[in-house]
């Protein structure tokens, strides 16, 4: 048995990767539209800061690709939508326990706007002036703030539509902050000011239910996803194999050309993202389950919208009709590298229960013809090889459907086997702290990390670049030594043992170590 617990943790650390080749930045035509319903990254962890054993933080990631000096208005949450954060805890695929937050914005002065005398005396009046704030802000004050926004957070058990809904409050109050954006040093003083800002929008809620309280916050964050989105997309120009003999080396003595590690290969190293997070002790979630939960994200929007010729701070446009799903996130890269052009749209609005119909995109994968197609010429010319295909050849790749969709016997199957994709966390691991944790995960012989669920330090690009290459079909680490799981072999990967990579390093170090974890927003000016 615990032969077949190595094996099958080994075999979901590589296979559910391949769906985690970047994070999920404008992946689908229809987000691209309305950007602030637009989720970038999800994660779903065992808390790892110290004293916080036992609790689980989600953290869903929207408005990809924050320029930090983005004013005047920077980046609000869309009043009209409902973002959630879904759990099921029995593995039917639908969910048992919801977060739904549903925000709202208030103009300063009580909803007035702050306004400044102009004029001589005699002709004086009171005008409404253009910026979301008069002057400096701070933990101590915000009465400078000429721009407010609010949440609700409600729990629903079962259906997220149709089940018994408990509105949270904290300190007797229904309704929670949301800090302003880092608008700069000079607004908020320093970036220590902002820090200690942020941090008293950081809430206790009591969960029905729940004998534990819960942390919620909701905030601009530091993008932790790192990734060299550009050249990636520009059919890959960068020949993504290490080009030294070891990450960091800087000796060159890697494959010839190869990208070497770097932060300036990181084109999210100067964006920030807003963040919903919830951390939950693992007893209030697990339900009648084995401990395994399964997580994701969404966002829906009215069915209809309607422009206000006459539009107002209050009323821009007048919605109507059932919600609808509009975004959706569980494992990232699903519907940016997986799904196929045409089926992006309706993978946005589908639901993990109906993802059977997606299994071509997994079974029969198209990003490793791709590769082949752009690299098989140049990796022979290197070589002096006469390799016929870079990619792997054992199609169907049911090892792929197995992690995707089913999860593992004793690592991540849930109580009930549904074939659907949610981002899979087994509660009963014990989370490793920061500074031991492995990038790679499982993979690095870090349990607690991707794909048992996955932490903002967990290197997922690396490692799927690899796998999706063929590295299951050769011997890989296991436990500190070489195994081959026997899924596939070793002929049918010809470069399955490349250690490819993107050049973007990351680890938990580049976090914080303790909720909401992601770090510090970056100032949109110093």
């Amino acid at each position: 048995m615990q032969n077949k617990t190595k094996f099958a943790i080994a075999l979901v650390s590589s296979a559910v990767a391949f769906n985690l080749v970047a994070s999920s930045h404008r992946e689908a035509p229809a987000v691209t539209q309305t950007p602030t319903i637009d989720s970038t990254d999800f994660y779903a962890f065992n808390s790892y800061e110290e004293g916080r054993e036992g609790y689980v933080t989600m953290i869903a990631n929207y408005i990809p690709l924050q320029d930090a000096y983005g004013g005047p208005n920077y980046f609000a949450m869309h009043p009209q939508a409902h973002y959630a954060i879904h759990i099921d805890n029995d593995g039917d695929a639908k969910e048992d326990i919801s977060f739904v937050f549903n925000f709202s914005q208030k103009l300063g002065n009580n909803g007035t706007g702050i306004t400044l005398p102009i004029g001589p005396e005699g002709d004086q009046r009171a005008v409404q002036v253009p910026l979301k704030n008069v002057g400096g802000i701070s933990a101590d004050s915000s009465a400078a703030a000429n721009f407010q926004e609010n949440y609700s957070v409600t729990l629903v058990e079962g259906n997220h539509t149709a089940g018994t809904r408990t509105e949270l409050s904290a300190n007797e109050a229904s309704m929670f902050g949301k800090p302003l954006d880092f608008i700069g040093t000079k607004t908020f003083s320093s970036v220590s000011g902002y820090e200690q800002y942020a941090d008293t929008f950081v809430y206790t809620t009591q969960v029905p239910g729940c004998d534990i309280p819960a942390k919620v916050f909701v905030g601009q964050r530091k993008d932790p996803f790192v990734v060299a989105l550009g050249k990636t997309f520009d059919l890959v120009n960068y020949v993504p194999v290490e080009g030294d003999s070891v990450p960091g080396a800087n000796d060159g003595a890697g494959f010839p050309g190869g990208i070497t590690q770097s932060n300036d290969n990181d084109d999210l190293g100067d964006k920030n993202v807003t963040s919903i997070a919830v951390e939950i002790h693992n007893s209030c979630i697990t339900g009648d389950g084995n401990g395994v939960i399964g997580t994701w994200t969404t966002a829906s929007l009215p069915q209809t919208s309607v422009l206000n010729p006459n539009a107002t701070f209050d009323k821009p446009s007048v919605s109507g009709g059932a919600m609808t799903q509009v975004s959706r996130l569980g494992n990232p890269l699903v519907n940016e590298l997986v799904i196929g052009l045409g089926d992006k749209d309706k993978f946005s609005t589908s639901h993990p229960s109906m993802d059977s119909q997606f299994a071509d995109y997994v079974t029969h994968p198209t990003l490793p013809e791709l590769l082949n197609i752009l690299f098989l010429d140049a990796v022979n010319t290197t070589l002096g090889a006469e390799l016929p295909t870079l990619a792997p050849t054992n199609i169907p790749r049911m090892d792929l459907v197995t992690a995707f969709l089913t999860g593992f016997p004793g690592v991540n199957q849930m109580a009930a086997v549904t074939p659907s994709e949610m981002l899979r966390l087994n509660t009963g691991i014990p989370a490793v702290p920061a500074a031991q944790q492995s990038p790679y995960g499982v993979a690095g012989n870090d349990l607690a990390g991707f794909p048992n669920g996955r932490r903002p330090g967990d290197d997922v690009v690396d490692i799927a670049l690899r796998v999706v290459m063929g590295a299951l079909c050769h011997p890989i680490p296991l436990n500190g030594e070489p195994t081959n799981l026997g899924i596939c072999e070793e002929a049918d990967a010809n470069v399955g043992n490349v250690p490819f990579t993107d050049g973007a390093p990351l680890n938990a170090s580049y976090m914080n170590s303790q909720f909401p974890y992601l770090a510090t927003p970056l100032p949109g000016s110093n």
